[in-house]
């Protein structure tokens, strides 16, 4: 939240509203990421549309930060092409990601777990996100 109080406080509004509770995985990566957080996800006849969907409400501002670098287990915000219109999209990396560092905003980090991450498919289902403080 230092780095991206915006971006984290938008993610953190649509934990506790439950946007991401049902949403399954569109888009694994081996050795670079598992993406999720596409409401159209939900809808199996919308397949050919996953990962072209979000919140609808961008966060409208920047946070990439330096102080941040994509490595094993960081959690990043997707974005269409401009950061300031990552809504709701996230991946986790599967090691370090030095090219994605000065275009994407790094939310949070995976402390544990991170062998469960590398299990997800495409279709699993996200029955639940919570954010412990």
């Amino acid at each position: 939240p230092e780095e991206a109080p915006n971006s984290v406080e938008h993610i953190v509004a649509l934990v506790n509203r439950r946007f991401y509770n049902g949403l399954r995985i569109h888009r694994v990566e081996p050795g670079f990421v598992v993406q999720f957080g596409d409401p159209q996800t939900r809808d199996m006849t919308r397949r050919a549309t996953w990962g072209s969907g979000g919140s609808g409400e961008p966060i409208g501002v920047s946070e990439v930060s330096p102080a941040h670098r994509h490595r094993l287990g960081s959690v990043a915000l997707a974005h269409p092409g401009d950061p300031t219109r990552a809504a709701s999209q996230m991946y986790i990396s599967f090691g370090p990601q030095p090219a994605l560092d000065a275009e994407f905003t790094v939310v949070g980090q995976v402390t544990s777990g991170m062998d469960v991450a590398g299990t997800l498919a495409v279709n699993d289902v996200i029955k639940s996100v919570t954010v412990r403080q």
